[in-house]
């Protein structure tokens, strides 16, 4: 009986700390769900995004804060190039200076920026962190950018898909327009050279117009005969 009321004591016991621990782990149902690009590539000169998107259980706000924040390759520094809130604050200082431009829309979860000039020293690591009060818990997604110069294969590969979607059929276009003026111009030719073919009708109306022309022509020599002979009795 003592043993039963202990053990029921310890449980009682038990439920604030169990409180305790859901309460902890509330924010946790209800944090932000964060995602961004692991890697991203980039070209020296051409303008990169560097895109992230979250999700939030609470109505964007005022309060909403963003920061995008940038690591060098091997190297414990970061620095903040971009902050957001109701207003875009990118960087005045450092590499990235004048170069970082908003690109996103917080209405819609899109956090994303974009970087301007690229060159090699921007490699590196960028993290998107986003808070909006009460939802400030959340993962911290990480994007390694490689920024290279866009070699001749690449070049070669945009003109070659470029020549497949626009040139070629318009060739085909061509030689086919151009194959069948030739078969028209290789048919009159022909036709020149052969002559032109009576049809049955046009033949029997030439031949019955012969016939016409030779009795006229023997009756008139009928004729000339009658007279000779006449003017020869006289």
């Amino acid at each position: 009986m003592q043993r039963s009321r202990a053990a029921g004591g310890r449980g009682c016991a038990l439920l604030p700390l169990l409180g305790i621990l859901i309460f902890q782990g509330v924010p946790i149902v209800i944090s932000l769900e964060i995602k961004a690009d692991a890697h991203v590539r980039g070209y020296i000169g051409e303008k990169i995004k560097l895109r992230c998107t979250f999700k939030s259980t609470s109505p964007v706000t005022e309060k909403l804060t963003i920061d995008w924040t940038y690591r060098p390759p091997s190297s414990s520094r970061t620095e903040t190039i971009f902050h957001y809130q109701s207003f875009q604050y990118p960087t005045t200082a450092g590499t990235f200076r004048n170069r970082i431009s908003w690109a996103g829309d917080v209405y819609r979860g899109d956090a994303s920026i974009s970087i301007s000039n690229p060159t090699l020293k921007d490699n590196g690591t960028f993290s998107c962190s986003v808070k909006n009060p009460p939802d400030v818990h959340h993962n911290i997604p990480l994007t390694e950018l490689t920024v290279t110069e866009r070699g001749f294969g690449t070049m070669l590969s945009s003109v070659t898909l470029l020549s497949v979607l626009v040139f070629i059929p318009s060739a085909v276009v061509v030689a086919v327009l151009l194959l069948r003026m030739g078969r028209k111009a290789a048919g009159l030719k022909k036709r020149s050279k052969c002559g032109y073919k009576k049809s049955s009708i046009e033949v029997s109306d030439d031949t019955d117009q012969e016939e016409k022309d030779g009795c006229m022509t023997r009756l008139c020599v009928r004729c000339a005969e009658c007279l000779d002979s006449d003017y020869e009795t006289y």
